[in-house]
């Protein structure tokens, strides 16, 4: 089904996305809101600037993204897969529990956020630009990787990666002396079996994007985890 949306307001964008039977494309897009919120089954295709909350409670459908995308990016996404051709604004990944997001440029403040296992769910969040400040803050599973690619002289990540880290894990393309980490969380080079987890969702990323994988991967990683002896666990864990 093809959407014209230029001149329909984020309710009745999703109204006609609830409804609809079969996979969508959308032009005109500019700032709807809540775009495919909640939805399961089919596969969106938007080109234009989707606004706040692209994928918010995604539940199992694919959105895929020829441009920039706003902030909350797969806000709380539950499963389902959303692929961004461009840049994405601040608090992707908020509280997501499932899925994957491949983001080919860079990512805002607080991206993974929350982020959080659940069961069989492990969310993924593959960022291939530089993300800024407090990067996984108050992670609690899942992965985040940040590939750097066209940084130069950039930092991969902003000022104070994983506040409050107590699961999960981040991959960083990088030796990451430039950065500093709080006490609670460990960096270190990825174990064998680290690597090929990584391999993983570098290909993935690498096939939707048009990247080489072996020469990503020829740059050194940092992947960084909770300590053991972590004060954040139990404020959010039960024992």
């Amino acid at each position: 089904m093809f959407l014209d949306v230029k001149d329909y307001d984020s309710k009745t964008l999703n109204d006609m996305l609830r409804k609809a039977k079969e996979d969508c494309s959308i032009t005109g897009c500019c700032g709807q809101r809540f775009i495919a919120a909640g939805i399961s089954n089919n596969h969106i295709t938007i080109d234009g600037i989707p606004g706040n909350a692209l994928g918010a409670y995604l539940n199992g459908a694919s959105i895929t993204v020829h441009a920039n995308a706003q902030d909350a990016v797969g806000d709380t996404m539950n499963a389902g897969k959303i692929v961004v051709h461009g840049s994405i604004g601040d608090t992707a990944g908020y509280a997501m529990r499932g899925g994957k997001i491949f983001v080919k440029g860079n990512a805002g403040y607080r991206a993974g956020i929350h982020m959080k296992a659940y069961r069989d769910k492990v969310p993924v969040l593959v960022i291939g630009g530089t993300a800024g400040s407090f990067l996984g803050e108050y992670q609690a599973g899942g992965v985040i990787v940040v590939l750097g690619l066209h940084a130069k002289n950039q930092k991969i990540v902003g000022n104070f990666p994983c506040t409050g880290m107590h699961g999960g894990k981040l991959f960083l393309r990088s030796d990451c002396r430039d950065i500093t980490f709080p006490t609670q969380v460990t960096s270190r080079l990825p174990e064998p079996e680290e690597l090929e987890e990584l391999c993983t969702y570098i290909s993935e990323y690498c096939a939707l994007f048009g990247y080489d994988t072996s020469e990503i991967l020829s740059s050194p990683f940092t992947v960084v985890t909770p300590d053991s002896h972590n004060p954040y666990k139990q404020m959010y864990v039960a024992n």
